[in-house]
């Protein structure tokens, strides 16, 4: 006679680039092996690899597939499928800033880390009295170099995100569609813009919408009260 099977809990959040509620599941033991194996090999693919897979197993809503995800999107999925994995509770260490030495144990409810959204975010940036670059945000990639990759980005790096993260650029009569360059074309293109322009663009990605929270923290040996905000995924599991 086979042994029974435990019944998985079944959660919800919203995902906050498309505004659609889900409905998720907690790793499952023989998942976060998977996770835990390919973080230590330190391989990018394979760290790809588990991530999209396990979270892509861990979703339950139809429709939805990690690729097409944003970064925040991931992060903010995964923090909640990790957290319900482990417990509603998070630890994590600080640094008390009012001495940068002092480090304080604190505790944070998954429900209260939220995706921070700027009024002054857009995705539509203008290029001239003609042109409208519209962008996209990154994707699962980025997500893993971001959280999982401990090399600084350089300069190439760095255009080469901003170059996958075009969806469009439109004039009132024309537009063209990434999808329909080339990736010489398109880094081409990042090259050619101007100092000013170029700043928009980095503004775009400066005040996308991040896993962020803040919170206040008493330094146990100088006694001040800090407030501390922590940002990215890679803040609530250091």
């Amino acid at each position: 006679m086979p042994l029974p099977k435990s019944t998985t809990p079944v959660y919800e959040l919203e995902l906050p680039s498309i505004k659609k509620k889900i409905k998720y599941r907690p790793f499952l033991v023989r998942e976060e092996k998977i996770l835990i194996l390919a973080l230590e090999s330190e391989n990018m693919k394979q760290i790809t690899e588990a991530i999209k897979n396990v979270l892509s197993a861990c979703i339950l809503t139809r429709g939805i597939k990690v690729d097409d995800l944003s970064t925040f999107d991931i992060e903010y999925l995964f923090l909640n499928v990790r957290g319900k994995s482990v417990g509603e509770l998070i630890d994590v260490i600080v640094t008390c800033p009012d001495d940068n030495e002092t480090e304080v144990n604190v505790q944070i409810n998954i429900d209260d880390i939220q995706v921070q959204m700027d009024p002054e975010h857009t995705r539509d940036i203008k290029l001239d009295d003609e042109l409208t670059l519209r962008m996209k945000y990154p994707s699962l990639n980025e997500f893993v170099k971001t959280n999982f990759n401990n090399d600084d980005v350089n300069i190439d790096q760095g255009f080469e995100i901003i170059s996958s993260c075009i969806e469009q650029v439109y004039s009132e009569e024309e537009s063209w569609n990434s999808s329909d360059c080339t990736k010489k074309e398109l880094d081409e293109f990042v090259g050619n813009l101007t100092s000013a322009q170029f700043a928009n663009v980095e503004k775009f990605f400066l005040t996308m919408p991040r896993l962020k929270h803040e919170l206040k923290v008493k330094n146990p040996k100088t006694g001040v009260e800090n407030e501390i905000v922590l940002e990215g995924l890679a803040s609530f599991f250091a």
